[in-house]
């Protein structure tokens, strides 16, 4: 940067700043402010023209002014002039005003483009730095647009100076981080990587920030950084102290460096390269040593630059999980932090500890330091120490120590920091049932958590107690004599409380026997712990007071006196009232018999996940778990419950080591049921809500014409590598045949929401992919397929998805779907990424059905017969005839239409004779996921709408009692009935009055084509129907075109 002279002082400037300083209070400042700014105003509309230099100063004075808080509305055209300029300091003060107060939407910004073009093509470095710093300040779209494809030409040419490459470099990094679609390396691609060998640091330093950030989004264009990355990373290990003097930080060479390739390196999986791996081993093994060295400097600088680059060495091991040797020394070095006066250094070790648990090979390493991170949960001072200590004691549980670390987590409970209480009561919950021994010793630390922690146990801790006792025998008398004594105690928790009156409840005869525990004293211990609880704990107690007097005949009257009394029966209360009032009626006029059949023990729960690890998700999203580590959790606890109720997932039985609760494992907030016009989420929100208003709005107008862009179509993409579809797929799908938005899946690690639109034969599709841990996603990339004839039947185009997914964030990505013919299978979304070295494969099927592409049109009958007439060609014509899956019952179906029919209230001018029946006639027609019709529509249009009766074929999973279902035409229908992929309904409507209903006759019409539009007509334009056979109805088609349906009927149901 040139010097500046002493000309160059601006003295105008320093008296208005003096003044300000000076100024007594804030109304003396604002008046010596207007005082200014009417000053510098005249001066600019002034017909004497200003020189550089008065530009600069009152240009100047004008940044100050806005700098104290004060709107500034004029002088950005003097500031642009200033760009102009020859003089360093004037067309420096040119963009340090435009950088602050010009607004990319401003008007301005061409001028300002073209000022940036000539210094940019000026080659003087100073003021190639300047221009380029002004487009990363600003990093508008504009500014991207426009020199997207000039700075990497700039980056990568031999005659730039080094200052320059730094300024290029991190403009591009800036502009890809604001425009990514904008800044395409292509060509540039080899060039850039090839910066990581520059011989001056400065530059590789700046090229690294910007490969890294783009490796993350495209990891197979730049994976030849890696063994460029190992080269430049041992020249810096290996090298002392003075051979890099001048990027030698407190004897440390080039610390900043060192961490950058080290994070860049934890983008790729391991080198496959053996000399490349070699080399990075022992680069890794030299900061392992180094770090045991004695220290060359006793300042914090040093220790933290040297501390830096170890924890990025240890997180690049971590990452790789393949050097057993690497991974126990990490370890062991960790375990020397775990007793640093330093607090930050202690919070470090233990968040690593955390991850490094769950790795095979340095599983047993980390339980050597089990007392060391237990002293630290008892005496650390700092709360967020404590719970990494927490989390580390939770990672490291295994068989050998779940008892000791248990009983350390319960001890701790009764201090422990209010914040964390909620977290280890669902984390000792967990261990205890997964390495529980003996369920003896699960039932005794359920109920001691409940003693110390009770306000902090949730529903689902207590559930999950009730379910097993239930459902193991061995264990029932244990716990009935356990929870028996644990009510004796003289303050009982209310779960407590809940936990003792269900147990008892089902299973207090086995302890009846003991004079101690006898029915009467089990009965008048619960009841004195009555009328301190809740409603609902009140409600569960009256549940058990019937069900003693099925197990224990001798308390029927006194439990009689008790729900007679009229703070029961008369309670203010209904739910309790109702109980009470029925309760006692039951015990009263019921038999001993139908006693023990209503009241019979509780049948045992089926097998189901652990809704305690649901609950702890919620709170924290599970951390980075290796797949060793799941099939470590498969072998511990798939004995856990005896294998008839395993308890908890094994696969997702390691709970979160993220340093902070992360939000909702729901990532997307779909379960809440709010909604679509609920508030958008703020900005401090991890995920947006995809399903509010504020979602990805529909295609504008503009972009209609180009609604399918040119994005590769990628219906046949990636075909022969997608594992086949989940099991769970068809289920999935049939729940979208309905709705266009929700959750299409969701594991313990990845949530993927769908929110899609349809108009005529085309769609669009957002995809959402929630990342529900805090590890991120490599190498994250999807693929749509369309199997056999569907590529022919459908044109899906895919955008791809961001290739990196940060932990806890989420990606979108767009599809656009045309429909080309009428289909019936769905397409396949694969899904691969790494998720801790692990590769990840999800296929799943697509909820693109037919009917999404239905849109009902409305019509008068002329129009309609208008256009009837005009179709007369032979392809105009088509029709499918198969036979029904299920019987058909002709006197059931019958008796369904008279009863519709006798029930139904003709409207004015359409009743018959007494006892006659309306006569049903038929026309079919298509519809969509939601009918034309409803309940106002009816009653307001009762002259032309009347008694109309819809049955649907469910073709695709044919689960209703018979082929045809009747049901009154209202929206509640498709709301309540499951309607599958696509249904083909017939309308029957009232003609007429003077006949009875003497046949149903029974057809389909042939399934859809291309942007197919179902017609509805007012009930005077259906044709009459002859006794022989149904008459036709054709549908117009989206592009004028129409094809006639028929529908023969091939049997009489009479």
């Amino acid at each position: 940067m040139p010097a500046v002279s002493k000309g160059d002082g601006m003295r105008g400037l320093a008296v208005f700043i003096s003044d300000i300083r000076n100024c007594k209070s804030k109304e003396a400042e604002i008046k010596r402010i207007n005082k200014e700014l009417a000053n510098i105003r005249s001066k600019f509309k002034g017909d004497k023209a200003l020189d550089g230099y008065s530009k600069k100063k009152y240009v100047c004075k004008l940044l100050f002014i806005f700098l104290l808080g004060h709107d500034i509305d004029f002088g950005h055209m003097e500031a642009v002039n200033l760009l102009s300029s020859n003089k360093y300091t004037e067309k420096q003060i040119g963009y340090l005003f435009i950088s602050v107060l010009v607004n990319s939407n401003s008007e301005l910004i061409r001028l300002i483009n073209n000022a940036i073009k000539n210094d940019l093509a000026s080659r003087n470095p100073t003021f190639m730095c300047l221009a380029l710093h002004c487009i990363a300040n600003v990093g508008s779209r504009e500014m991207a647009e426009a020199f997207a494809s000039e700075i990497p030409r700039i980056l990568v040419a031999g005659d730039t100076m080094d200052s320059v490459k730094q300024s290029a470099a991190l403009c591009l990094l800036r502009l890809y981080k604001t425009s990514p679609d904008l800044v395409l390396m292509g060509e540039w691609t080899s060039r850039v990587v090839h910066l990581l060998n520059d011989q001056h640091m400065g530059v590789v330093t700046a090229a690294i920030s910007l490969i890294t950030c783009l490796s993350q989004k495209n990891p197979e264009e730049f994976k030849t950084c890696v063994s460029l990355a190992v080269s430049r990373l041992s020249r810096i290990v290996s090298s002392a102290s003075t051979d890099l003097q001048d990027y030698t930080y407190y004897f440390v060479p080039a610390p900043w460096l060192s961490c950058k390739l080290l994070r860049l390196l934890q983008c790729y999986p391991p080198p496959e390269d053996g000399a490349v791996k070699g080399r990075l081993v022992e680069c890794l093994e030299t900061i392992l040593n180094k770090a045991q060295e004695p220290p060359k400097s006793k300042k914090v600088q040093h220790s933290n630059a040297k501390n830096a680059i170890l924890f990025e060495a240890i997180a690049l091991i971590i990452h790789y999980d393949s050097e057993p040797n690497l991974l126990v020394r990490a370890c062991n070095q960790l375990g020397q932090f775990l007793q640093h006066r330093e607090t930050n250094l202690r919070y470090l070790a233990l968040e690593s500890m955390c991850t490094l648990a769950s790795s095979e090979f340095s599983h047993e390493a980390v339980k050597t330091h089990i007392e060391t991170v237990i002293s630290a949960l008892k005496t650390e001072r700092d709360v967020s120490v404590r719970q990494r200590a927490a989390d580390l004691l939770y990672a490291m549980c295994d068989r050998s120590n779940a008892k000791q670390i248990v009983a350390e987590m319960l001890s701790y409970l009764e201090t422990a920091d209010y914040s964390i209480r909620e977290e280890m009561v669902l984390k000792v919950a967990i261990l205890a049932e997964k390495y529980a021994v003996d369920y003896s010793w699960y039932v005794d630390t359920i109920l001691n958590l409940i003693r110390i922690a009770g306000d902090y146990v949730s529903e689902e801790v207590w559930y999950r107690v009730i379910q097993i006792v239930i459902n193991r025998d061995d264990v029932q008398g244990y716990a009935a004599k356990t929870v028996f004594e644990a009510l004796q105690a003289p303050a009982c928790h209310e779960n407590m409380v809940k936990v003792g009156g269900y147990i008892l409840g089902e299973f207090g005869n086995l302890i009846a026997g003991d004079p101690r525990s006898s029915p009467l004293i089990q009965f008048n211990l619960l009841h004195s712990k009555f009328h301190l609880c809740s409603v609902p704990t009140r409600a569960l107690l009256l549940s058990t007071y019937i069900k003693f007097i099925n197990l224990f005949p001798e308390t029927k009257s006194t439990i009689q006196e008790v729900l007679r009394c009229d703070s029961q029966i008369r309670n203010s209360d209904v739910e309790l009232q109702q109980r009470a009032v029925e309760y006692l009626k039951l015990s009263s006029i019921a038999s001993t018999d139908v006693l023990a059949t209503v009241l019979e023990e509780m049948p045992p729960f089926p097998e189901r996940e652990s809704s305690i690890l649901a609950k702890l998700k919620k709170k924290k999203g599970p951390g980075a778990v290796s797949g060793s580590e799941l099939e470590e959790g498969k072998r511990d606890g798939g004995e856990l419950n005896g294998g008839a109720e395993r308890g908890i997932d094994a696969a997702a039985t390691i709970a979160s080591n993220a340093s902070t609760p992360s939000p909702s494992a729901d990532l997307l907030g779909l379960r809440s049921g709010a909604p679509a016009g609920t508030a958008a989420p703020s900005a401090s929100s991890l995920l947006v809500d995809v399903f509010s208003e504020a979602a990805p709005a529909a295609p504008s107008a503009v972009a209609e014409e180009n609604f399918l862009s040119s994005a590769p179509n990628s219906c046949s993409f990636g075909a022969e590598e997608c594992s086949p579809p989940l099991p769970e797929s068809d289920e999935l799908l049939n729940k979208f045949v309905c709705k266009n938005n929700g959750v299409l899946f969701e594991n313990q690690l990845l949530q993927i929401g769908v929110k899609s639109e349809y108009r005529q034969n085309l769609g669009r599709m957002y995809l959402f992919y929630g990342n529900k841990t805090s590890v991120q996603f490599l190498n994250f990339s999807t693929a749509v397929t369309c199997p056999g004839e569907l590529q022919s039947q459908l044109n899906v185009q895919t955008k791809p998805a961001e290739p990196v997914v940060e932990g806890g964030a989420q990606v979108q990505q767009v599809l656009n779907i045309e429909c080309l013919s009428d289909f019936s299978e769905a397409p396949l979304l694969n899904i691969k990424f790494r998720y801790g070295g692990a590769l990840q494969n999800i296929t799943l099927k697509l909820p693109i059905t037919i009917n999404k592409f239905f849109q009902p049109t409305e019509m008068s009958s002329q129009d309609f017969f208008q256009r009837w007439k005009q179709l007369s060609l032979p392809q105009q014509e088509a029709q499918k005839i198969f036979k029904a899956k299920n019987a058909m019952d002709a006197e059931v179906l019958k008796a369904k239409v008279e009863s519709l029919a006798r029930r139904s209230t003709p409207p004015p001018g359409v009743c018959g004779p007494a006892g006659h029946v309306p006569r049903l006639r038929c026309c079919s027609i298509f519809t969509s996921s939601a009918l034309p019709f409803d309940a106002e529509m009816v009653e307001e249009k009762r002259d032309v709408y009347w008694s109309l009766v819809n049955f649907t074929l469910s073709y695709h999973t044919c689960e209703l009692s018979s082929v045809f279902d009747f049901c009154s035409v209202t929206l509640p229908f498709l709301a309540q009935r499951r309607v599958t992929r696509w249904s083909v309904c017939a309308q029957l409507a009232v003609r007429e009055p003077n006949y009875t209903v003497d046949s149903v006759k029974r057809g389909i019409a042939h399934r859809t084509l291309r942007g197919l539009t179902p017609t509805v007509f007012p009930i005077s334009s259906f044709p009459r129907v002859s006794e022989a056979g149904c008459s036709q109805t054709r549908f117009p088609k989206s592009k004028g075109e129409f094809t006639k349906y028929s529908n023969p009927y091939n049997s009489d149901l009479r």
